[in-house]
């Protein structure tokens, strides 16, 4: 390899770091302002926004994992009794095999009486066999009509429980 060559290559593998050590601090990105909550029943809109509000409570807590996410779509959507079904059976499910601390589990839809009433099926009365649920976050965003009774379903758990009303 001649000289020329050698230098070249050394050139190439030496930029980056000349690069980074003249790199400007990148400017600090703008605060997005929260979604609000969509007029219709259209499940994307529906989805970006609860994202949104998860997302924010998710930073906010300082949440580390991933948090558990349950959706249902309008009432008036075809199938809407299959899909509570299967969400009230995976929430049920997801409860009695027990949520480490630190856990947020959101719940949020288009149907707030009825994922209401999901979040009352998933939280039956606790039992002595019932795993504690000490540090876990219980999100639900939906109408203020329904937050009292998702927040008694959910006390004797011992949970963290708040509250985002739909705007």
């Amino acid at each position: 390899m001649n000289t020329t060559s050698r230098l070249m290559l050394i050139a190439c593998l030496a930029l980056p770091f000349v690069a980074a050590c003249k790199k400007e601090e990148a400017p600090v990105a703008a605060v997005q302002a929260p979604l609000t909550a969509p007029k219709g029943t259209d499940d994307n809109e529906w989805g970006k926004y609860l994202t949104d509000v998860v997302k924010r409570k998710v930073e906010a807590e300082g949440i580390a994992v991933s948090p558990y996410l349950y959706y249902l779509p309008a009432e008036s959507s075809p199938d809407f009794q299959g899909f509570y079904d299967r969400q009230v059976e995976k929430a049920k499910l997801d409860i009695a095999r027990g949520i480490t601390e630190g856990n947020l589990l959101a719940y949020g839809s288009p149907a707030s009486a009825k994922m209401a009433d999901l979040i009352i099926e998933a939280f039956p009365a606790p039992t002595k066999d019932t795993p504690p649920m000490k540090g876990v976050k219980v999100l639900f965003i939906g109408a203020p009509a329904d937050s009292e009774r998702v927040k008694a379903a959910v006390a004797p758990y011992n949970v963290e429980y708040s509250f985002v009303e739909v705007k």
